[in-house]
């Protein structure tokens, strides 16, 4: 026996243009939209990204506080990564715990 195949929803261009619009304009995720809507979050992320293609460099520029706040961002984001480098270098021998039971090691390091 044959399964029934599924009729797919066919959306009009006005509709997939406000879809798109929801998502662009008020910088809302795609998964919120779609649900909204009642689509498929996939479909309409694939409407997103056709229309970011097809409109590359047109987005709006940032205002002041969103520049400041990107700022922000990226200064933390910097301060992040350079203690993630220096937490993923690890702590060297000599000054691990229990490294000061070796007479050397204790004269240097351990009685300063």
């Amino acid at each position: 026996m044959r399964a029934m195949a599924e009729r797919r929803k066919k959306f009009t261009a006005s509709f997939k243009e406000e879809a798109v619009k929801m998502v662009i304009e008020s910088s809302r995720p795609i998964a919120d939209v779609a649900r909204e809507i009642h689509i498929n979050e996939g479909t309409l992320g694939n409407w997103v990204n056709r229309y970011r293609q097809e409109h590359v460099g047109e987005e709006p520029p940032l205002n002041m506080s969103e520049r400041a706040r990107l700022k922000e961002l990226e200064d933390e984001n910097r301060e992040l990564r350079m203690k993630n480098e220096f937490l993923g270098k690890g702590v060297p021998r000599t000054l691990a715990p229990g490294s000061c039971r070796s007479v050397r090691v204790r004269a240097v390091l351990c009685n300063r």
